[in-house]
């Protein structure tokens, strides 16, 4: 038996210590949940063991072990990995890697997950200088064991290159680049406690720049050197504490280095955490709103300490005040306060701060004392502030400036001022969503939606969605419609329908801003119907006349209609992401310029445009050289529906492959990338059958193709002329691709028949496993009673199209139309159908039985 090397013996017992050690912090915590003491005690812990298999490593005198990061810093949390330096004087020979190599392989064996660099002082200089993570790291370096004359020589030299105005700006631009990747926003509904602004970097970042400007080594030092204030302090202590303690416990959650407040973990943490759930909110939301507040702090204070170092950092860079009224100077393009008790002296200054920022383009921001004066005194704006007609004044003077809108409110927002003016607004700050598919909690939705109805106006952008600058800038008082958006969705979470109870808000404020009554109006009436058009657009027969009339009645005129546009626009791309795309646009244009030309006073076959869309088709044939007459024989067998249910573009696509074929013998495959390569579009022609559109549905879903849109149109000769949208829901390949894929295997599937086959059943979503949806269905005979609608709303998953498709198959039912809405983890869709006996109660009752029990996940 071989007997065990001394670096073997110490691997078992040091692994045997950390075990018992990890064990008797996380009681200790558990019992008395205290973040330094279990910070800096495992810190200790891996101290002693890293420092014991250093010296069994039989590693030379001449080098030094440091510890570097957080660890340098004596923190480490459950799951942290441990940066270790190992310095050298000179580069290792093939022995030393040799023995590092074991070192590095035994603190791998005792259980600690290690991220290790071996270098000499100049390697590290070089190093520091070429990357600003290294030089970071290198900051907090401390030694745990070897030679402290090379380390202190290390230290010095280190410290002597260090430049701190550099090190300073690379900071600040590492700050915007994390920000950006996390979408400049602290209020995603699954931030990273770490890295996301607001987060634990944040802190340390400060932290960073204090140390490398010899500043100050914690909050209280910084207090007394006057970078902030002894309640910021404080602040600053008490945000860190709890996101320690956020990060902590989502460690031991999940017993790895998890950073992320994902939905799975969110209703166990605040338990944990000892949120409780009420009436009306969820333990889960109770803690991510004290999360979005905490986070909403630390990014207020990083902005004014910023600013603080920088006045430290470059000294020089002092310039003379420029006056710009008794209340307000200019210091290098920021606004500041002439002196300290201005908003005490003068409360309407703290509207007045915002205004000038937006009149004077050349002030960037705020000072520091100035942003610190506002959220000091937001308090002053009480009910004798709020109805004093001159702030009143002041308040609609900022939002109907021409430029710095969006600024204002977000900083109006950021600073308590937007929640203290409007008292609505309280309550949606920063409360979180659970509907899925939005993004940001109800306050962020709103700026965000505040946002995109601004650029729509801003030339810049017009290339982004030209027909909505062209619209917003032939508006009359255009920013009527951020009213609208301030106020669209300020009653959610209070209970019953939040268009109705903001409505109620919204009309309160016109009122007494003394807007117009016609603009009253107009205001709140948006905010009424602020679905209104996305749900007519996505889930009703749009290529149906009544439909259009009944829509224009409720619009009235093409003022409400245009504004409608508008803020429907912006408001289903203010909600995600993932939401919006290139098919819903088309959806709410057709719609918009179809009712535009019903209230101009076309027939509404006239506003569906039947007869200009056969015309401007024959023009797009004529483009592709096809001789006039051509498409006579394919179109002799489709009637006025399909017709209005299809572009001119999408009629000359399929005019083009089938009009030498109007009976094809074989079934006709084509497919082509969607405008913008957003997805692809399909096009199916073949003899009808009663499961085509199961068969059809299960292709897709096997093929991991997600159906936005399908058209299912049957010629009057006993063909099925069917068109789909789709997307790729893996996005694993490019669409062109995807293109000669689907027309080659549809084809070979559709030629060969035989029974439906399903899609893999695959997986719920781990969003949809936390806030399951219960499954809706309605079945209803449209007015006409032509026709009749199904509307369902569930969870998505694989599959679930083909489902529906089956049960509706096996009761004789035909799809004319299918909407499909896929809202984050949640569907609506809205089928048009016919057929099955539709018009027997019992039958009806029985289908949505079925469709029910598919549903259910």
């Amino acid at each position: 038996m071989t007997t065990p090397t001394p670096l073997q013996h110490a691997i078992v017992e040091v692994r045997q210590q950390l075990a018992e050690g990890h064990a008797s912090l996380r009681a200790t915590y558990e019992a008395h949940p205290l973040t330094a003491r279990l910070l800096h005690g495992r810190a200790k812990l891996v101290d002693t063991a890293i420092v014991r298999l250093w010296k069994t490593g039989r590693l030379p005198a001449n080098a030094a072990l440091l510890a570097v990061g957080g660890y340098g810093r004596g923190e480490l949390f459950p799951c942290s990995d441990v940066d270790l330096l190992i310095l050298l004087p000179e580069p290792p020979d093939a022995d030393l890697q040799s023995l590092l190599s074991e070192l590095i392989g035994a603190l791998w064996d005792v259980g600690l997950d290690i991220g290790h660099s071996v270098r000499t002082i100049e390697e590290c200089l070089d190093a520091a200088i070429a990357d600003i993570t290294v030089q970071t790291n290198m900051l907090e370096a401390r030694l745990l064991a070897g030679n402290a004359e090379l380390f202190a020589d290390f230290s010095a030299r280190y410290r002597e290159q260090l430049d701190v105005r550099a090190f300073f700006k690379a900071k600040q631009l590492e700050q915007e680049q994390r920000y950006a990747k996390y979408q400049d926003t602290p209020y995603a509904l699954e931030p990273n406690c770490k890295e996301s602004p607001g987060g634990l970097r944040d802190l340390q970042m400060l932290g960073w720049i204090a140390q490398a400007a010899g500043l100050g080594r914690n909050w209280r030092e910084l207090a007394r050197r006057r970078l902030i204030t002894g309640e910021e302090a404080s602040d600053l202590r008490s945000v860190e504490r709890f996101l320690q303690h956020v990060r902590i416990r989502l460690h031991y959650l999940t017993n790895r280095a998890e950073d992320r407040l994902l939905f799975d973990h969110q209703e166990k943490l605040a338990r944990i955490m000892g949120f409780e759930p009420t009436a009306a909110k969820r333990a889960s939301e109770a803690l991510m709103q004290r999360y979005y507040l905490t986070a909403k702090k630390v990014t207020q204070i990083n902005g004014i300490l910023l600013q603080n170092y920088g006045t430290e950092i470059f000294p020089g860079r002092s310039a003379p005040a420029i006056v710009i009224n008794a209340r307000f100077q200019a210091v290098r393009e920021l606004l500041d306060i002439r002196n300290e008790d201005v908003f005490e002296r003068h409360p309407s200054a703290l509207l007045e701060c915002f205004l000038l920022l937006q009149q004077r383009s050349e002030l960037k921001s705020m000072t520091a004392r100035t942003l610190r004066a506002l959220w000091l005194n937001r308090n002053r704006i009480n009910a004798a502030f709020r109805a004093d007609p001159a702030n009143r004044a002041l308040f609609i003077e900022i939002v109907s400036q021409k430029r710095g809108v969006v600024h204002a409110f977000r900083r109006m927002n950021q600073y308590g001022i937007l929640s203290r003016y409007l008292p609505p607004w309280r309550k949606i700050l920063c409360q979180m969503q659970h509907d899925l598919f939005h993004a940001y909690t109800v306050d962020q939705h709103i700026l965000m939606v505040l946002r995109n109805v601004r650029r729509f106006t801003m030339g810049e952008h017009a290339h982004e969605y030209p027909l909505m600058t062209r619209l917003i800038l032939s508006f009359d008082r255009y920013w009527l419609l951020y009213i609208a958006a301030l106020f669209h969705d300020i009653a959610k979470g209070r209970g019953g329908d939040h268009s109705t109870l903001g409505m109620v808000d919204a009309r309160e404020f016109c009122e007494q801003h003394a807007l117009p009554a016609d603009d009253v109006e107009l205001v709140v009436w948006l905010v009424q119907h602020h679905l209104t058009m996305s749900h007519v657009a996505q889930k009703e027969d749009t290529s149906d006349p009544e439909v259009i009339r009944n829509f224009a009645g409720i619009v009235g005129n093409e003022r409400r209609l245009t504004a409608l546009y508008l803020l429907t626009h912006a408001d289903i791309r203010g909600t995600s992401p993932k939401v919006w795309n290139g098919w819903k646009g088309k959806l709410l244009e057709d719609l918009f310029f179809a009712t535009q030309r019903l209230l101009r006073g076309a027939t509404p076959q006239q506003a569906l445009g039947l007869d200009d869309r056969q015309e401007n088709t024959r023009h797009l044939l004529r483009y592709h050289g096809l001789r006039p007459g051509v498409e006579d024989a394919l179109w002799a067998q489709l009637d006025a529906v399909y017709f209005m249910r299809h572009s001119p573009d999408e009629i000359a696509w399929h005019t083009r492959v089938l009009y030498f074929r109007p009976s094809a013998d074989e079934p006709v495959v084509k497919a082509r990338v969607s405008d913008e390569e957003q997805g692809v579009q399909v096009m199916v022609f073949s003899r009808d059958e009663t499961d085509l559109f199961v068969r059809l549905t299960g292709f897709f879903g096997r093929m991991g193709l997600s159906i936005l849109d399908a058209k299912v149109h049957t010629t009057r000769h006993g063909y099925a002329l069917d068109s789909f949208i789709l997307q790729d829901t893996g996005n694993s390949a490019s669409y062109r691709d995807i293109v000669t894929l689907i027309e080659h295997e549809l084809t070979q599937m559709l030629q060969t028949g035989g029974e439906p086959r399903r899609p893999g059943s695959g997986r719920l979503s781990r969003q949809v496993k936390h806030f399951p949806i219960t499954p809706q269905v309605s079945l209803r005979a449209d007015e006409a009673g032509r026709h009749y609608i199904l509307s369902l709303i569930a969870a998505d998953r694989p599959g679930l199209l083909f489902d529906v498709a089956q049960v509706l198959a096996s009761h004789g039912i035909s799809v004319q139309t299918a909407k499909i809405a896929t809202l984050g983890e949640r569907v609506e869709d809205t089928f048009l159908l016919t057929g099955g006996g539709l018009s027997q109660d019992s039958r009806v009752l029985k289908v949505e039985r079925e469709l029910l029990d598919r549903l259910q996940v």
